[in-house]
């Protein structure tokens, strides 16, 4: 049950409007001045607080403040209720940080509304989200309650790519959104002397392609199919359109991609200082993480010894000779080419 703090000096306005929050099942705390209210609001820690702004003992402007002001309050959504029209209040309370902006007298369903807006978008800048596009997927969801990132890809021109045929190069301008209705991509940077380093690998309902329309800028990378594959082409600008319409959802977003930057940085400093034992480990056990969600024991991994050397950033010959140590140490067995990882916890402890 959500706790919303009402603060009202008018005592038949705090009355009958902790009357609707309560019968809409929330817990209601009231308060009849802005005094008494940030008391409560330290004490209780509410989910949401509606305030009234001309009020004796402290103002509105003074609560939010003072909860501005205490770290633990700061995100907790805020909204007005007042009987002042003239707009310069109305713009004070926004720029102070101020969600939303009640005109009294209001009916019932407006404030419900209100708040259930704003509860919503409280919980969604709360919520981890994966900084993948499993992650994406979950963040739109929240964000408009249904799956609009999935809904972009129906009725789209379908795009059928043999194995290892190029979707996209380094150096490109997007102009698509990609998403795999069947099929396997791998993503690549390719360095002067022609190495290949992974950058990412995608599956049946992934998305991919989306950081250069968020940035503007050319492709950093190149796609390829790592099999027979078919993927939905979506035009840039409805991703942006859908993207640009919600705010909270595009903020969040960001926030995720700042995570994947973090984790592409870890990858990369293994890579520079790990040995090769390790280098394997961390390869395989990445793909666990991205393809077992589900914890499946044990979790057979598909994959080319081509593309798991450029994804642990080595030889093929090296990485083939590292796979029959580990097999040797019961960590994993090797079945029709899959591999199977028998001993997660060994292979994430490996010292060396």
């Amino acid at each position: 049950m959500k706790t919303i703090l009402l603060i009202e000096d008018n005592a038949f306005i705090r009355e009958n409007t902790s009357e609707i929050l309560d019968l809409a099942g929330y817990k209601v705390l009231s308060a009849p001045n802005g005094k008494a209210g940030v008391e409560l609001a330290l004490e209780h820690a509410p989910d949401l607080v509606i305030c009234d702004i001309m009020m004796p003992v402290l103002d509105g402007y003074g609560v939010l403040h003072m909860l501005q002001r205490n770290k633990d309050m700061k995100d907790i959504p805020f909204i007005f209720l007042t009987a002042k029209t003239e707009r310069s209040d109305y713009r004070r309370g926004m720029e102070m940080g101020a969600d939303d902006y009640i005109m009294k007298p209001f009916e019932a369903t407006e404030l419900l509304h209100a708040i259930e807006s704003r509860l919503k978008k409280a919980a969604l800048r709360k919520e981890e989200f994966t900084p993948n596009l499993q992650g994406l997927s979950k963040l739109m969801e929240a964000a408009t309650g249904k799956a609009s990132i999935k809904a972009l890809a129906e009725g789209r021109d379908i795009e059928k790519y043999k194995k290892r045929q190029t979707i996209y190069t380094e150096g490109n301008h997007p102009i698509n959104l990609f998403y795999i209705q069947k099929g396997r991509v791998r993503i690549f940077k390719r360095n002067d002397d022609g190495k290949e380093f992974a950058v990412d690998l995608y599956n049946t309902g992934d998305f991919f392609g989306y950081v250069p329309m968020l940035e503007g800028t050319v492709y950093k990378d190149t796609a390829e199919a790592m099999e027979e594959s078919e993927i939905a082409l979506i035009p840039r600008e409805d991703f942006e359109e859908l993207m640009g319409s919600q705010i909270d959802a595009a903020a969040q977003f960001i926030r995720m991609l700042a995570r994947n930057v973090t984790s592409k940085e870890q990858q990369l400093l293994g890579l520079a200082y790990n040995s090769l034992r390790k280098k394997v480990a961390e390869a395989l056990l990445s793909l666990c993480r991205k393809y077992n969600e589900q914890k499946v024991e044990p979790f057979a991994i598909d994959i080319s010894r081509d593309n798991l050397a450029t994804i642990a950033g080595t030889a093929t010959e090296s990485l083939i000779r590292t796979l029959g140590d580990f097999r040797e140490e019961k960590l994993i067995e090797i079945r029709e080419g899959s591999i199977i990882v028998l001993n997660e916890k060994k292979l994430a402890n490996m010292l060396y």
